[in-house]
Order: C-alpha cells, then sequence, then structure tokens
C-alpha cells in the first residue's frame, strides 16, 4: 500500500532547493515514498524514481537535473527513520535544505508570484554588529579550523577583511544572492549561509562568490550579476586546484525560509565528471551544482551531509 502527499499550489525554491509534499506508508521491512507535482502531471521514469527505504538504507534514486534538491516536511517521517537509527537515509531526504547557493532548478511550473521580486534596502543584507558577524562566520567550521581562519564580514560595496588568518581557510557569511538566478529566494535578506574555504578553494572559487557580492550590492540585476561573474571568472579566477572544499556546518545558519532552515555538510568542487560515485543508491554524495557559475573551467561541487554541527552537537536531532 503506498500514499500520495497532497498536491501543493506551486513550487517554492529553497534558498538552496526547492519544496515537496511527500507521504510515506508503514509497510513491513520497506517504506515508500511518491512525489506529487504541483502541477498534477506524472512523472516519467527518466524525470523522479521511487525513493525507497529498506531496512536501513534509503535509496536515493531520482534524476537531479529534475529533483534538484526537494524537502521533506513530513515530520512523522523524519521520527520514523530516527526510531530505525538511520542516519544515512535521513540525509538523503534532508539533502533539499542545502543546494541552495547550487542547484539551477528545471520547474515545469512556478507560482509567478515571488515574496522577493527584488532587492531589499541594503540594510537588510548587513548585520550592524560586526563582532556578531565574524563569530557567525566562525560556526561554519570546528573552532581548530576556523579559529586561526581569515574571516571576511560584508560592507556596502562588498566583502572586507575583519581577522587576519593564520591557516588559509577564509571563513564568511554568505547572502542569499549566491543561488540560482532562478531561485525565488535570491533576494531573501534574512539568508545567512556561514561558509569556511580551505586554501585551494579560497583561492579559486571564493573569488566568485565575492564578486557576486559586489555586483549585488552595486545594484545590478540577476542576469547582470550573473554575466558579470562569468566574466570576471574568464579573465581574473585561476583554475581550480585540487582538494578545493568548504565547511557548511553552522547551526546558526538561515539558509532559507522552508522547514527547518539548515543543514550540516561539506561541499567539494571537482572537474566536472569527476566520479566519487555520486547520486548513485546509498552513496553519502550529492550533486549540487554540475557546472559552478564563473568557474574559468567546468567545476561541478558535490556535497556530503555530516552528522555534527561546527560545535560538536548532533546534526541528527535538529531533523526530528
Amino acid at each position: 500500500m503506498s500514499c500520495v502527499a497532497p498536491r501543493p499550489q506551486s513550487f517554492s525554491n529553497l534558498n538552496i532547493s526547492c519544496s515537496l509534499c511527500v507521504a510515506s506508508t508503514r509497510i513491513r521491512a520497506t517504506r515508500h515514498i511518491l512525489l506529487a507535482a504541483p502541477d498534477g502531471s506524472e512523472h516519467s521514469e527518466a524525470e523522479i524514481r521511487l525513493v525507497s527505504l529498506d531496512k536501513n538504507a534509503l535509496t536515493y534514486v531520482a534524476t537531479l537535473a529534475h529533483l534538484g534538491a526537494w524537502f521533506l516536511s513530513s515530520t512523522a517521517f523524519r521520527e520514523e527513520l530516527m526510531d530505525r537509527n538511520a542516519f544515512s537515509a535521513s540525509v538523503s531526504l534532508v539533502v533539499a535544505m542545502i543546494c541552495a547557493f547550487a542547484v539551477p532548478l528545471q520547474m515545469r511550473a512556478q507560482d509567478p508570484k515571488t515574496p522577493y521580486p527584488r532587492m531589499a534596502p541594503v540594510d537588510r543584507y548587513l548585520m550592524p554588529n560586526r563582532d556578531a558577524e565574524i563569530a557567525l562566520a566562525r560556526t561554519a567550521a570546528p573552532e581548530s579550523i576556523s579559529h586561526d581562519a581569515e574571516i571576511l564580514v560584508l560592507g556596502r560595496h562588498g566583502y572586507e577583511t575583519a581577522v587576519r588568518g593564520t591557516n588559509g581557510f577564509v571563513c564568511l557569511v554568505e547572502r542569499s544572492w549566491d543561488a540560482p538566478a532562478e531561485n525565488p529566494e535570491f533576494w531573501n535578506p534574512k539568508g545567512r549561509g556561514p561558509d569556511c574555504y580551505n586554501p585551494p578553494a579560497a583561492r579559486t572559487i571564493l573569488p566568485l562568490i565575492l564578486k557576486r557580492a559586489e555586483l549585488a550590492l552595486a545594484g545590478e540585476s540577476k542576469e547582470q550579476i550573473m554575466n558579470g561573474v562569468k566574466a570576471f571568472g574568464r579573465k581574473e579566477v585561476p583554475a581550480l586546484q585540487p582538494g578545493a572544499m568548504c565547511y557548511m556546518m553552522s547551526k546558526e545558519a538561515y539558509l532559507t525560509d522552508q522547514g527547518s532552515h539548515n543543514l550540516a555538510h561539506l561541499m567539494f568542487f571537482v572537474p566536472e565528471g569527476a566520479d566519487w560515485g555520486q547520486d548513485l543508491p546509498g552513496s553519502p554524495v550529492f550533486i549540487l551544482d554540475r557546472q559552478v557559475a564563473g568557474a574559468p573551467v567546468p567545476v561541478s561541487m558535490y556535497m556530503v551531509p555530516v552528522r555534527r554541527w561546527s560545535d560538536g552537537t548532533s546534526a541528527i536531532a535538529e531533523t526530528h
């Protein structure tokens, strides 16, 4: 027996994904989840297949180009997953919380109304307390890493260095304009995403993030921002260096208006097409972005959820 969730009225991109209505059924040995599209259409096998939970393993078998990253809103089902001590299962479902800043979604239907149709006043994107932003940036990674990292804070014209680092890592609090241009929360002034880039990523990926902020604060449109970042990447950014990654383990992040707003994870930047076993059944590696915008050579972004926040407390409990 299976159960189909009520159809949502519209797709709502998370700052990192889009919303999904899910229902689960209690079947001996196996749980089945059926996905309901906002336009009421049936999904072909090429678009979305069945996501099933068999004993302690949840098989994530959706075609990511259409699925993107979808948020699991069923509290009862999350509790069921936790009761089964299936961490790998839970992250396959709440992986939706993290695509924000990454996966452009190809949606068949979207409500033309968006809660953030244009940029808000600049002050709403700024944190008035500089020390508070420094502290928030440090929560992106464990203290053993962030304590000696360079810290950037957002000013009226872009990011500024607030603390000089000694270990090559760079931490900052990203804003919602790092999402894909089609994301309805692109201009969400509440977005706060603490990131901490390791040295290779700080040299080859972070410059693209900083350029986005500069263009957004200069009043550029979404299209102008995207085009400007691409032009900047071709001329000014070195090619991806091996081992580039970043930490997003802050318990205090606000990545989207949807759900619990957050997910502890690591991001890895790899040459496009790199085989990490991503998106295979049982794999903890997910593709967030097949091609990072502005990178001078094709770069993909992979995500691996983690069990703990940067302060060492359990991240699993937050999904209960």
